[in-house]
């Protein structure tokens, strides 16, 4: 489970990049990256592996999630000012 979440965040991370619905991509495996390093972080106490893993896990999905975000405001903010010109 920790190295699925770290392969969702590295796809999130990447699908920053992509054009068009690189953003959406990139938000939702973000969410899922989260959300699957979160539970393999809870579950593993014991174990240090794991819980690195799931922790590098969670940045990457948070880092991508903040990036998609920020595409999505900046895509708004400029169809808003191409509408107020015409």
């Amino acid at each position: 489970m920790a190295l699925l979440s770290l392969v969702c965040g590295a796809l999130a991370a990447a699908a920053v990049a992509l054009p068009e619905n690189g953003k959406f991509i990139a938000l939702g495996l973000g969410i899922l990256a989260v959300a699957s390093g979160w539970l393999t972080y809870r579950r593993s106490a014991g174990q240090a592996s794991p819980r690195l893993v799931a922790a590098g896990a969670i940045t990457l999905g948070l880092v991508a999630m903040l990036l998609g975000g920020a595409k999505i405001a900046l895509t708004l903010a400029a169809l808003d000012r191409l509408r107020q010109l015409l």
